[in-house]
């Protein structure tokens, strides 16, 4: 399920989120179908590429598809350390 199917949009609406920070099971599933909902809705998203995970398959290499694709949607894949070195920034 990506945030078409639930509140997360206007849940983070009220709040006056504009930045999103993703990361999660299922890259080439899940964790890109909220990347192309949120971009779609005006987010800045950043995946955290090392906290993402994906299925390898005889045929390919979904994790791989999925880094290639953040690279092209995304406004930046960082790393957990990265992610983590931005958040003490911010406060």
């Amino acid at each position: 399920m990506g945030p078409e199917s639930n509140d997360l949009v206007l849940q983070l609406r009220k709040r006056g989120v504009s930045q999103v920070l993703l990361a999660g099971m299922a890259a080439n599933l899940c964790v890109e179908g909220h990347l192309r909902e949120l971009v779609e809705q005006g987010f800045e998203v950043v995946v955290v590429r090392d906290a993402t995970v994906g299925p390898r398959l005889p045929e390919g290499d979904g994790y791989l598809s999925a880094l290639i694709n953040f690279r092209f949607l995304a406004s930046a894949t960082w790393s957990t350390d990265e992610a983590l070195a931005a958040l003490r920034e911010s406060k």
